[in-house]
């Protein structure tokens, strides 16, 4: 997947689609600001990170997915 263009505004269905899918990560590890970070950089950049994995995820779409999260419980 392409990086997001700069003016990439994300949609309800997106963020709540994102924060459903943090809550697989509970399995190896419940942080929440962890989990939206790893789902939110698989939709960004296509694969998860690795060890080494220093690119940005769009800032808008991290919070926007963590407070969604957050909503859920």
């Amino acid at each position: 997947m392409p990086e997001l263009p700069p003016d990439f505004t994300p949609t309800d269905e997106l963020v709540n689609q994102l924060a459903e899918e943090s809550r697989v990560f509970d399995a190896t590890a419940r942080d929440p600001e962890r989990n939206c970070w790893l789902v939110v950089h698989r939709y960004a950049h296509g694969v998860l990170p690795s060890e080494y994995d220093i690119r940005d995820v769009p800032e808008d779409l991290y919070l926007s997915v963590l407070a969604r999260r957050k909503q859920l419980g």
